[in-house]
């Protein structure tokens, strides 16, 4: 079926068209526009429509360099339906390579669906959600960790809906944290709306990560695949996957001494209980604290800097089941993680299999 024009942004695009703008948002105090730069990729044929968002915090990079190769790569007679790449969402925090909106420290993740007569991040998300998000009909945002910390390539998304369980699945990271996020953010906006939408993480702030972008660009194409935007290609299985309940099998280990950190684990991602995860120490040595893996399970995230306060976040935690335990030991056998930790938390590459397979395994 021929797709239809889509009105999006104060533009018109036609089917078969691409067109890229840059959209007025807001204006800086001293009367320039602030304007997020829009690609729009219409398919010849119709669809369902994708948005791809990134830099809802300004400093989170990963995510604006997997938009770009998004809009780049894609024409309108490849696709079914429409593809919409919001390049970056927080325009004057990625200007000033700060997480939040500046001068006032609001964080547009926890602003939406915004508000057309609140606070700046109220109005900026306002009319993101009522000008693009509103329009299409299921999203992937993108994300790192914060500065000073690390995240491993995962997905977060509100697995009690099957729409939303869909697309994190075809997304095909092996790691799914289950929960709606926080109040405000875009993900949990969009899906009360009826967008399912996800919440990809990985990696460092203030930075491009080859290996994560190579895999993400794989797993984009996989959603798309899976929602039948891209016809003639397979969705994607990641070899396990393990769903991580909302209020058990994850924790924030924390320091309970100050001081030193030096970080004990590695060099992949799997650790036993009571392997040994982080020292912290006084400038003499005299005290050391031994923080220790509380399960067998995961390290998806890590504080970098080498210092820490008392109940300093350290570590996200995930416990494992053996069966999934036994899976990635084979793994770590074969080798696929011997760069793991210095790669940046790079992830092995996704398995593919054809529709005819079950979405449960290859």
């Amino acid at each position: 079926m021929t797709a239809d024009s889509i009105s999006i942004g104060g533009r018109t695009v036609e089917a078969g068209e691409k067109r890229t703008f840059r959209f007025k948002c807001s204006e800086t105090y001293h009367g320039d526009p602030i304007e997020i730069p829009v690609t729009v990729i219409n398919g010849e044929s119709d669809g369902p429509r994708v948005f791809l968002t990134a830099a809802v915090h300004g400093d989170e990079l990963n995510g604006v360099k997997i938009v770009q190769e998004v809009a780049s790569q894609y024409a309108p007679d490849a696709i079914n339906g429409t593809l919409v790449c919001l390049h970056v969402l927080n325009v004057p925090g990625f200007l000033a390579q700060q997480r939040y909106v500046p001068i006032y420290d609001e964080d547009l993740n926890r602003s939406f669906p915004g508000n057309s007569r609140g606070t700046m991040a109220k109005r900026l998300a306002n009319t993101i959600f009522e000008e693009f998000i509103s329009k299409c009909d299921l999203g992937l945002d993108f994300h790192t960790s914060t500065r000073n910390r690390a995240t491993m390539y995962h997905v977060r998304a509100d697995m009690r809906d099957p729409a939303v369980e869909r697309v994190a699945r075809a997304f095909g990271t092996s790691v799914i944290l289950d929960g709606e996020g926080s109040v405000g953010t875009l993900r949990r906006s969009a899906c009360r709306d009826g967008i399912p939408t996800v919440t990809v993480e990985m990696g460092r702030a203030h930075r491009f990560q080859t290996a994560h972008l190579d895999r993400a660009l794989h797993c984009v194409a996989s959603v798309l695949a899976e929602h039948e935007v891209l016809s003639d290609r397979p969705v994607s299985w990641p070899g396990w996957t393990r769903v991580v309940a909302r209020d058990r099998e994850k924790t924030w280990l924390r320091a309970e001494t100050a001081g030193l950190v030096e970080m004990e684990w590695g060099p992949h991602p799997l650790v036993e209980e009571g392997d040994p995860l982080f020292t912290i120490s006084d400038h003499f040595k005299d005290h050391v604290e031994v923080v220790r893996a509380p399960s067998t399970g995961l390290v998806i995230g890590v504080l970098e800097n080498a210092v820490a306060y008392q109940g300093h976040p350290l570590c996200h935690f995930v416990t494992l089941d053996e069966e999934t335990v036994d899976i990635i030991r084979d793994d770590i056998e074969q080798g696929v993680f011997d760069i793991y930790r210095q790669g940046g938390f790079q992830w092995p590459e996704p398995r593919w299999y054809t529709k005819q397979h079950s979405r449960t395994g290859p």
